[in-house]
């Protein structure tokens, strides 16, 4: 399962740079939570436009129910919930993003909603283990492609160590006060920088929301 992904990178190619008060990454920025079938499919179109622009995506845990909470947000769940088309608009806006970017579709997780704040601590743990970009893909793999109770330990444990990672380790390192404090960072930044929701993306001060605006992503990317 493993591909080559965006991720958070230290290398210099990802230097900072100050845009008046701010500093942003040059490069475009993912903010994600496994819980998000949208995320999944946005992880899963990335690939290829990161091999058309030559620029990587750097990856940001955050979680969505902190998110929500701040943001007085709901998922799309409860908010297509008794509206007239609006969920059949949805459907058929997704399968015109599969086309586009020539992605597969994700697997319904008959467990939604799925608490992840274990899911994203432990993808914070990862980054500080240096096995990120594979636990990110065994994350996605094992919520939206062959779907689990991943809120359960003994089921995450398990399916994460079946993809070669020590589960153990992570879901251990996920309880330590300082990957707790970094995706309480990483949240609140989110909110602070204009998020409400996951996908979101970045590009500097610019922000994208929906898995709809990865095509206006790449243009700025691409320079179009």
């Amino acid at each position: 399962m493993e591909s080559e992904r965006g991720s958070v990178s230290t290398s210099l190619e990802n230097a900072l740079v100050t845009s008046g008060e701010t500093a942003v990454t040059t490069n475009p920025q993912f903010l994600f939570d496994f819980g998000s079938p949208n995320a999944f499919l946005s992880h899963e179109a990335i690939p290829a436009i990161e091999k058309r622009t030559g620029v990587k995506f750097e990856y940001v845990p955050i979680l969505l129910g902190g998110i929500f909470k701040a943001t007085n947000n709901k998922s799309p769940a409860e908010t297509l919930a008794g509206i007239k088309n609006k969920r059949e608009f949805h459907a058929l806006e997704t399968e015109r993003f599969l086309k586009r970017f020539g992605v597969k579709p994700y697997t319904w997780n008959p467990n939604f909603p799925v608490n992840t704040l274990n899911l994203m601590r432990a993808a914070v743990a990862a980054q500080f283990e240096g096995v990120f970009e594979k636990y990110v893909e065994a994350a996605f793999h094992h919520m939206w492609v062959e779907p689990k109770k991943m809120d359960d330990p003994e089921v995450a444990m398990k399916a994460l160590a079946s993809t070669g990672l020590d589960a153990a380790k992570l879901l251990a390192r996920a309880q330590d006060a300082d990957v707790k404090a970094k995706l309480i960072e990483n949240t609140q930044s989110a909110v602070e920088r204009g998020a409400f929701g996951s996908p979101t993306f970045f590009v500097g001060k610019e922000m994208f929301f929906g898995k709809e605006q990865l095509r206006e992503v790449e243009e700025m990317v691409s320079g179009k």
